[in-house]
């Protein structure tokens, strides 16, 4: 046994060295334009060049203020400072025997947070970019039960729910879809219902054949989106390995992450500007902001637009926070 712990630390030393000899310098945008064409214009500090489509981009038309009570997601990428931070942490490829041995979190949400720390927003974020990029898989070996014919005495309803699932969580459409019945009506969705709206009803819409479509075309992003609400009603129902899995793998995932991402542009319609966004644990942060027709503006008028939008994300981090912290507050009350 000895033996086998002295291994396992010699590999999470080496993956720690790995990983530190990976660090490079941040890739920051050098120029962003918005194009007469409808298109925004990218050249970034590594001098790669990215063209974005203004109609295939998130569109925001939201001003947060503390009556807002639900929390506003953009899908926007990580910084590459907090990614750095996750690489300097202990880290192993598999999901952890240590680990496994030595934590006592009984949720998927804490076992996360642990790690990667932020808010809601920062959850979701993550766990969509471990599926997205298939280091998280919801029909992987660790998530399948056990072949058993126990029953308990007497029946519980937990096990009439899931007695015929072949997964710890609900796979397939039908009983997923199911399953989101049963806990609405009990009033039971919890955190499902802080997911945005889109991310909903694209569960609620697609059935199992068109989720089957979905995977052979490669829309991993909507299936994504799809799994991790199967992943979150099923989340009751995960034993301690189980969770850990889902944890290993969203570091695994995050600590992996691209360098070359992709720049994460959302429409602010109401002033016709395009910013530039990146997430870390704390909030939305600004990195660039052009406007449409910038040239008509004068220097104040695009001055004064850049510090409401920087309010505006600075509302909308502080609401998020707020918001976070009073679910919280219930949950554990």
């Amino acid at each position: 046994m000895k033996k086998i712990l002295i291994t396992i630390c010699i590999m999470i030393c080496m993956l720690n060295s790995l990983f530190t000899q990976e660090k490079v310098n941040p890739i920051l945008i050098e120029r962003m334009s918005w194009g007469k064409d409808l298109k925004i214009y990218i050249e970034l500090s590594n001098d790669s060049n990215y063209i974005l489509d203004i109609k295939e981009l998130p569109h925001s038309q939201a001003f947060a203020d503390s009556s807002n009570h639900e929390f506003t997601y953009y899908p926007v990428r990580l910084s590459d400072d907090f990614v750095d931070k996750l690489k300097q942490k202990e880290y192993s490829s598999d999901y952890d025997t240590i680990e496994l041995a030595q934590i006592t979190k009984k949720t998927l949400w804490s076992a996360l947070h642990n790690s990667i720390g932020g808010g809601w927003i920062h959850f979701v974020n993550c766990l969509l970019f471990a599926l997205e990029n298939e280091n998280l898989s919801i029909t992987a070996p660790l998530m399948k039960r056990p072949e058993s014919n126990w029953k308990p005495k007497p029946v519980t309803e937990s096990y009439k729910r899931t007695r015929k699932w072949e997964y710890y969580i609900p796979v397939n459409q039908k009983e997923a879809l199911n399953e989101y019945k049963l806990k609405k009506t009990e009033k039971n969705l919890g955190q499902i219902n802080d997911l945005p709206t889109d991310f909903i009803n694209l569960f609620l819409e697609t059935s199992e054949k068109e989720y089957q479509k979905m995977k052979l075309a490669g829309n991993k992003r909507d299936v994504a989106k799809i799994d991790m609400i199967k992943i979150l009603l099923g989340s009751n129902y995960l034993g301690e390995a189980q969770i850990v899995y889902i944890k290993g793998m969203v570091l695994k995932a995050v600590t992996k992450y691209a360098e070359n991402q992709l720049p994460s542009v959302v429409i602010f319609d109401n002033f016709n500007a395009a910013v530039a966004l990146i997430l870390n644990e704390s909030g939305y942060h600004i990195e660039k902001i052009v406007f449409a027709k910038e040239k008509d503006l004068s220097p104040l008028e695009v001055e004064n637009r850049i510090i409401i939008i920087t309010d505006i994300i600075k509302k909308i981090n502080e609401t998020n926070k707020e918001l976070f912290q009073q679910k919280l507050k219930s949950y554990y009350n």
